[in-house]
């Protein structure tokens, strides 16, 4: 029997990858998300045949009843999360969307798979946000402090997910990812941004001069060890997902525009900081190595060569693409 995997959030530039991932193992994938599917291009699964995925058009804020028919269906060993309102700056915007989507909405999924006897873990894709603004290398016990509604709706999510691991013996396993990236990402975030306003003469407005420090980690690598949570990791933990390679938004950007050789200067604008941004969370990924043997292997560089090379491959369908975040309540 292949294993079985259901992604919720599967239209997600993460969970796309994720199910890509799966997909070159021999798995059999079920896909959850409210959106229909985007083009292709943002699809990482769409890349290569296969014929062991099937996508599910259904909100988790509207259609529970439905979702949970499709997986008693499937009855997937594994449930992998990535579903959520991701967005920090708009969630100012309107916070109580995020609340229902990120705590709610998930708090009524997990009360119904604690009694599923197919589940053998669950996977929650939180993120650093939680702890807010740090200094130094956070550990997974770092205490929660988000400093925007985003964060403080996530960190709702996984404190009630805790409760159902103590009170019930919920087996879920939680990861934080530095930022993620890589082919087929969003272009609204900050690497195909850069680029897509370099390939189109455009100026990339820089939020407060780009001094927050990241570290930025292939999808590619983030799944593998997303992966490896799901099937070794000890049911209660918290895995960071990372590199210790650090930088600046505005040493990457510098980044792109060299490898580019396109002038900084010419293509970048600075303008204010968002509210609540945080200025670092640097995280330490020694748990993941230690308990499921696994390390980075792509470098930034790497990262950025294959992105640059995906936009313009593919720059005839992308720059027809929406380029802005829209919010969907």
């Amino acid at each position: 029997m292949r294993e079985r995997f259901a992604v919720v959030g599967s239209n997600s530039f993460s969970g796309a990858t994720f199910v890509a991932e799966l997909l070159a193992e021999d798995t059999e994938v079920i896909g959850i998300s409210r959106s229909p599917e985007p083009a292709d291009v943002f699809l990482p699964y769409k890349w290569t045949e296969h014929d062991r995925f099937v996508f599910h058009r259904l909100d988790l804020n509207h259609d529970l009843d439905r979702i949970m028919e499709v997986l008693d269906e499937f009855r997937p060993a594994y449930v992998v999360n990535f579903a959520a309102q991701s967005m920090v700056a708009q969630s100012w915007e309107h916070p109580e969307d995020w609340f229902m989507t990120n705590t709610v909405s998930m708090v009524k999924l997990h009360d119904r798979l604690r009694t599923r006897d197919y589940l053998k873990k669950y996977v929650q894709i939180s993120t650093p946000e939680v702890y807010g603004s740090t200094s130094g290398i956070v550990r997974e016990d770092a205490p929660f402090n988000p400093s925007t509604p985003y964060a403080v709706s996530k960190a709702a999510c996984d404190m009630s997910l805790m409760t159902f691991f103590k009170a019930y013996g919920f087996p879920v396993v939680f990861t934080r990812a530095a930022n993620v990236c890589g082919p087929g990402q969003q272009l609204y975030r900050i690497i195909p941004r850069t680029i897509f306003c370099i390939l189109s003469g455009e100026k990339l407005r820089l939020q407060g001069g780009g001094t927050s420090v990241r570290s930025f980690i292939h999808m590619r690598d983030v799944s593998q060890a997303t992966i490896a949570a799901a099937r070794r990791g000890t049911p209660g933990s918290v895995y960071h997902i990372s590199t210790d390679r650090r930088v600046t938004i505005r040493e990457l950007v510098e980044m792109i525009c060299s490898m580019m050789k396109v002038s900084f200067e010419d293509h970048v604008e600075v303008t204010a900081s968002r509210l609540g941004q945080d200025a670092a969370y640097l995280l330490d990924w020694s748990r993941a190595r230690d308990e499921l043997g696994w390390s980075p292997r792509i470098s930034l560089e790497e990262i950025l060569e294959e992105t640059i090379a995906w936009m313009k491959d593919n720059w005839e369908v992308i720059r027809r693409q929406p380029r802005e975040y829209v919010h969907k309540p």
